[in-house]
């Protein structure tokens, strides 16, 4: 017999309590499983079981070699499953959320282009950066700007990204150019919304140097492609991610002010703390077509 069908004869035994149990489980004699239990012990030179006629129980011995059976059979199973998961149809639902911005400009068509090659899943696309716990909520995928806070999800960075200040040239030409950010004091702010707070402390780094500055709404929004149509209709100066904007600031219609300063909605001001990320719940049986799907995702952003 191989150690893997010894092994799992014994977590049998343990588990049935009785050679009897165990072979009436198994199909075979009662005396086969002795037979090999005697052959298992002598292998390794240990008793693994007290027996007498009426109770079975574990060795020192016995029990690390269970539990160690138990931690080895699991992994060969898991093994397997996947290596079936392979095989199987891709047929089923992918939940993503994205903020409103980069899922229309970016994600739809990346989507749409997915589903072309694979008829068979469907995806549901929910535009809003409100999902902070993955597994109450129920999606498969949450992509968002900056970090979530969760040690049971899995992230994988999409793109570098960064916050910028933006403003039409109109606005800036009416009511200047802000020189530092204790300029922005006198300014218009569009400010967002996030689970009901204003975000309107700006966090401001250079030189190792850090500074904040609350600035004044004209306008708030829990939508960033409302706060850019604004900034875009020159209501006042916006922080938006450079992803965002980028076609925006190709055609003229925004302008970035401040561009020497790394900035952010909180003090966590560094180079990637505003990057835009996909997290997952850690699972040990990730569906094919979320596997698909994150392959997909990853190929395509390295090409932006």
């Amino acid at each position: 017999m191989d150690k893997l069908s010894d092994m799992a004869m014994f977590v049998a035994i343990v588990e049935q309590k009785s050679m009897a149990g165990t072979a009436r489980k198994l199909g075979v004699s009662a005396a086969s499983i002795t037979t090999r239990l005697q052959a298992l012990e002598e292998r390794y030179g240990v008793k693994l079981l007290n027996r007498t006629t009426r109770h079975l129980s574990l060795t020192e011995a016995g029990e690390l070699y269970y539990r160690s059976c138990l931690d080895i059979l699991d992994s060969v199973n898991e093994t397997e499953s996947l290596i079936k998961q392979g095989t199987q149809l891709t047929l089923g639902p992918i939940k993503i959320v994205a903020p409103k911005d980069i899922g229309k400009q970016i994600l739809l068509p990346i989507i749409s282009e997915f589903t072309d090659r694979y008829p068979e899943i469907t995806p549901s696309l929910y535009l809003n950066d409100h999902v902070h716990n993955i597994a109450d909520s129920g999606v498969d995928l949450v992509i968002r700007y900056g970090e979530l806070h969760d040690s049971n999800i899995i992230s994988r960075r999409l793109g570098k990204s960064e916050r910028v200040l933006c403003a039409s040239p109109e606005y800036l030409k009416d009511h200047g150019v802000p020189k530092a950010p204790s300029d922005l004091s006198e300014h218009h702010a569009l400010v967002m919304l996030s689970a009901e707070q204003e975000l309107k402390t700006w966090y401001f780094r250079k030189n190792d140097k850090l500074e904040s500055v609350t600035v004044k709404p004209k306008m708030l929004s829990d939508d960033g492609e409302i706060i850019k149509q604004l900034a875009i209709d020159g209501q006042g100066i916006a922080m938006k991610s450079r992803l965002d904007i980028q076609s925006e600031i190709s055609r003229g219609v925004l302008v970035t002010v401040l561009d020497n300063y790394t900035k952010n909605f909180n003090s966590a001001t560094t180079d990637t703390s505003t990057d835009l990320k996909v997290y997952y719940l850690d699972k040990k049986y990730q569906p094919k077509r979320i596997r698909l799907f994150l392959d997909f995702l990853y190929e395509r952003f390295s090409e932006i």
